[in-house]
Order: C-alpha cells, then structure tokens, then sequence
C-alpha cells in the first residue's frame, strides 16, 4: 500500500495491509458520488475555523479554492481516483494537498472521517429526498392529465379483479394521485427530521476546538446541530427512512404498473401504450410488449431489498461508528438511481396511453356490476332491510346469469317475478352513466366529483 495511505493512519502501523485487506477496506469506488457533498461539507468547515480563529483566513482561503479546483476536476472527469487512498474523503485531501501544501493539513482540525462521512451521506439524501419530490410531481401531474380528460368515462371497477361496481377512469386514476401525494408527504416528513447537521461531532465525543456548529449547519442548509455527539456519528436512521418511503413508493408504482400491464393486454384492450414505451418480439410480429412497465414492477425488489439489507447492516451495532456502517452507501445509491428511473419511466408511460373508452365502457357493463345499484334501489324505493334487498338482487343476478344476460337485459315480468313490488324506475339505476353519477358521496366516484378533485389537486401542484 502507498506511503500516503499509512500516513493517513497515522504512525501506529509499521506496515499496509496486503491487496485483499486493500479492496475490502475501500470505498472510493462507490462513495466518490458524494464528492460535491464532501466539498461542500469541506468548505463550510474551512470557513467555519478561520471564522473562530482556528486556522488563519489565509489557510481557509486557500483550502476553499483548492476544493473548487477539485470539483471541477471531478466534473469534467479529470480527477484520478486512488483505490488506495481508501475512500473520497482522502481522495480529495491528498489531492487539495498536492495543490496548495501545507494549509491542506490544517483542514481536518476539528473534525473526523466520522462526522465527514455522515454529513456527506445525509446531505445526499437530502437531495434525493428533493429529487423524489419533483418526481413525483411529474408523474401526479401526468396522472391528473388522464383524469381530467376521462373525468366521465365509465369503467369497471375491481375487487378480487372481478368487476365490482362502474366507476370512472378519473377516479381511478386519482387514486394514484392521492397515493403519490402520500409518497411526497413521507419523503417530506423525512427530509425535516434528517436536516439536522453531525458536523463537528468529530469522531464520537465533539471536540475542545471553540468551533461553531450552528455556522457550519445554517452553511449547509441545515435547520441546526444534532445534539448528542455519539448520535451524530452513529445515525443512520435518515437513510432508513429514505430507503422506507422509497419502499413505499414503489410499491405504488408497482401497483400501477401490474395494472398497465393487464389493460394493456388483448383480453382487457383498457389501454394501449404509445410505441415509446413498447417493444416487440422477436419471432412474433404481432407482439406489443409493455416492457417498460415489467421493469418497473421489477425493479421494486431491488428497492425493497436496499431496506432489508440496510436494516440488517445497523441492527447489531454498538454505539458509536462501526466498519460495517461503510456499506450502507451502496444499497441507498442503488435504490435512489431505480426509483427515479422508474418514476421518470411511469410519468411517460402515463404521459403517452391512451385509454379505449369504448372498451373500458364495454367491460363496465359486464360482471353485473349495477347489482349494488338495484339493491340500494330496493331499499330506497320499496323500503326493504338491505339484507333482505341484498338476497332478491342475488336471485336476480342468478336468474340473468342463467339465461346469459346482464341485468339491464331482464324485463320487467321477470324482475317482477323475483319481487312483485319492482317498477319500471328500476332501470334508471341499472345503466352504469347513472350508476357512477349516482355515487355523490365525498370521495365517490361521480364525474362531478373527479372534476372537483382534479380542480382541487391542480391548484394544490401549483
């Protein structure tokens, strides 16, 4: 191992370790993406010494333009990443050294690789914790293009995916809506309680240096410092909960996709999927494959198992900081990169379908899905207990599935056979426009009631 390497560790080891001790301990593979937040972290606490007097403002001046230099490097793919330089935080130090010499050294005062890394971590998933945000505003957005525009187009809608009742297709796609806006919520709660600052927390105990961590927090963005020190350099919980509402999230995406997946499908014809967001086959020319959609319901396990894994690293650990807290990283940039790619893939997917009207209105008239409707008629306008309206709306859904028609299709002798008291008005009820214009509870299904939501969500997105 390189001289620069045992320097870092300080004279304590006479030897490095061998090349497999080497690639086990090293990070910079993979935490050299959280170099701009290290440099970032890195020039608040620059300004933050020379503000208290700890190094001169020449040093801090210094430092701060060399960390610039390093980051333009690193964005323009210049910078030489060294494996045995362990991870980014000594990546850039030795580099802002080969730079400016000695004021470099006098950076790491004060603080430790323990509370670096932290705020380097948290402040990642801050971002992505707002990059969320603004993905999912996007797909909300698109979702609410299809509600408004089928605010009264009927459709089937499922229990046990067997047709249930009529409803629209802008209330089920505003069930997505409210879904996402539950997902913004949680990211949202998330990023309050994680924007809280470990810097200066050092390696687990704080430090007698007269620093200043309400300076270095309000630099950062940061709402002020964690309190206990040990906490600080140990927590990991902001990550959990990212990678928790990540989980979450994604299994409505997930949810989402499954169903685009099936009404995409000749039997169901519900949708059809612009050529974007297809693929054909190989050998079967007829083939319209929603592909993009399967890889979204799959790339949800990859979510999933980043929680899992991440929650079984923390669970054993001892306070304060830990090796084993090195692979946490991994699992959380794996997850932020498949959920925003999938949320990007969902809001031009659902940008791009077209929903079939005929078809949906078709399936809606299937199944008996007006049984509901003449049950509640019957206790309306016959005053009958619902369950005994229950059992005649059942002897006549059996009587019609007998002779292989709908509801609707019965006559009035038939109907009248079943209960004698049944009316002509009974068919006003069992069209499925009047079924769902009927449904005018808040939160039903009526179009007057989607086009209520989308106006309220349209001006909640502004």
């Amino acid at each position: 191992m390189t001289q620069a390497a045992n320097t870092m560790w300080g004279g304590r080891f006479a030897a490095g370790p061998d090349a497999i001790m080497e690639a086990i301990n090293a990070s910079i593979g993979f935490d050299q993406r959280l170099a701009a937040q290290d440099i970032a972290g890195s020039r608040a606490h620059a300004a933050m010494l020379a503000a208290t007097g700890i190094i001169s403002s020449t040093d801090a001046d210094a430092i701060g333009k060399g960390l610039l230099t390093i980051l333009s490097e690193i964005e323009k793919g210049e910078f030489a990443f060294s494996t045995a330089l362990e991870d980014i935080h000594m990546n850039v130090e030795a580099r802002l050294r080969d730079l400016i010499g000695e004021p470099a050294g006098r950076l790491h005062t004060a603080r430790s690789r323990n509370d670096q890394v932290a705020v380097d971590f948290r402040l990642w998933v801050r971002d992505q914790c707002d990059a969320a945000d603004a993905a999912l505003l996007a797909l909300q957005t698109a979702l609410l293009g299809q509600a408004e525009a089928g605010a009264d187009w009927v459709m089937p809608g499922f229990t046990h995916l067997q047709v249930a009742q009529p409803v629209t297709w802008g209330h089920h796609m505003l069930a997505y809506v409210e879904m996402l806006g539950r997902d913004r919520s949680r990211f949202a709660d998330a990023r309050r309680r994680m924007n809280l600052s470990p810097l200066g927390a050092a390696a687990l105990a704080g430090t007698s240096f007269p620093i200043d961590r309400e300076m270095t927090a309000k630099a950062l963005g940061f709402d002020g410092p964690m309190a206990n020190s040990l906490d600080a350099v140990s927590d990991r919980d902001f990550a959990l909960e990212f990678l928790a509402a990540s989980s979450i999230c994604a299994m409505h995406l997930s949810r989402l996709a499954e169903e685009l997946v099936i009404w995409s499908s000749a039997q169901f014809r519900f949708v059809k999927m612009s050529d974007k967001w297809s693929t054909g086959s190989s050998i079967m020319p007829q083939k319209r494959n929603p592909d993009a959609a399967e890889l979204i319901r799959a790339k949800i396990g990859r979510i999933f198992g980043a929680n899992v894994a991440l929650m079984t690293v923390m669970k054993g650990l001892p306070l304060t900081y830990s090796k084993d807290m090195q692979e946490d990283k991994e699992q959380v940039f794996d997850a932020a990169d498949n959920l925003l790619l999938a949320l990007a893939a969902m809001a031009g997917m659902v940008g791009d379908m077209t929903a079939n009207r005929e078809s949906l209105k078709a399936a809606a008239a299937t199944g008996f899905s007006t049984a509901t409707d003449l049950a509640d008629w019957l206790v309306r306008e016959l005053g009958l207990p619902f369950r005994d309206a229950h059992h005649v709306t059942g002897s006549l859904v059996a009587l019609a599935e007998a002779k292989g028609e709908d509801l609707p299709d019965l006559t009035l002798e038939e109907m009248q056979g079943v209960h004698e008291g049944i009316t002509q008005s009974v068919f006003d009820v069992l069209g499925v426009e009047n079924s769902v214009a009927s449904r005018m509870s808040i939160g039903g299904t009526a179009p007057a009631r989607v086009r209520e939501q989308v106006a309220a969500w349209k001006e909640r997105l502004k």
